[in-house]
């Protein structure tokens, strides 16, 4: 089976990459568990101080596997979409998430769940959710902390897209650049982030993400049964079909 997620670590930096060309990088179950057991390596190596995310494609990540989600149902994906974003956000590492072109749906909670996202301004953004008759359900554990109400509100019920501008502006991102500019840019903040001692980040994360963790654990498990109820009713599921049919055409 060939490997969808990468892992090196070089110079302190852990940087796991996406490389899931067929699907543009969907959240499918063997995704989503590489990129779990890749986190957990990171976590352990002490020869890794910072986790980078990031994709080897010209997207970022197309969100749910739609395939997968029409035909062995969504009850462990949406499973692994909460466990994906605890363990980021859990982490003893700080993790950076590089972000270019198109980030969908549960992509954004990957971006949200990082602790420092630097993005390109040509990267785009949207919770389409709500066209395919779903709710942002786990991923909202960790973007709806990110966004004020009134951007939560906008995002999630238009499905309407942005740009990287609008996400640093929206609070989902950190910092937007110019796309020449995002390896000098990242770099920058790895640069920062390898002064730290390794105790200093790790407690620091504990302060900074605590009730974000809580919050996780506490509502986690009842996201991903909504998430996977609303995935196998017939309305979304003749949605995606529809979908799935036109990107066909």
């Amino acid at each position: 089976m060939t490997e969808l997620v990468h892992l090196d670590v070089a110079g302190g930096v852990a940087t796991i990459t996406l490389d899931s060309p067929h699907n543009k990088n969907a959240l499918s179950q063997q995704l989503t568990g590489e990129l779990l057991a890749h986190l957990a390596a990171a976590d352990a190596d002490d020869d890794a101080r910072v986790i980078v995310i990031r994709s080897a494609l010209d997207v970022f990540c197309s969100g749910a596997d739609l395939s997968e989600a029409t035909t062995v149902g969504m009850g462990v994906g949406a499973q692994r979409m909460v466990d994906v974003q605890r363990a980021i956000v859990a982490n003893s590492k700080p993790v950076v998430a590089r972000v270019t072109g198109p980030v969908r749906a549960g992509g954004i909670g990957i971006v949200a769940a990082a602790d420092i996202s630097v993005a390109g301004h040509s990267s785009t953004y949207a919770l389409t959710e709500v066209r395919l008759g779903l709710a942002a359900a786990t991923i909202s554990l960790t973007v709806i902390p990110r966004l004020t109400d009134r951007a939560a509100s906008l995002t999630f019920l238009t499905g309407d897209g942005f740009g990287g501008e609008e996400a640093a502006r929206l609070g989902l991102v950190t910092q937007s650049v110019a796309d020449e500019e995002l390896d000098g840019a990242l770099d920058a903040v790895l640069k920062s982030l390898l002064k730290g001692a390794p105790q200093g980040l790790r407690e620091t994360k504990k302060l900074l993400n605590r009730e974000l963790l809580a919050d996780i654990d506490a509502r986690g498990t009842e996201l991903a049964e909504l998430s996977a109820g609303l995935f196998g009713s017939p309305a979304a599921q003749e949605a995606m079909l529809a979908f799935l049919n036109r990107k066909k055409r």
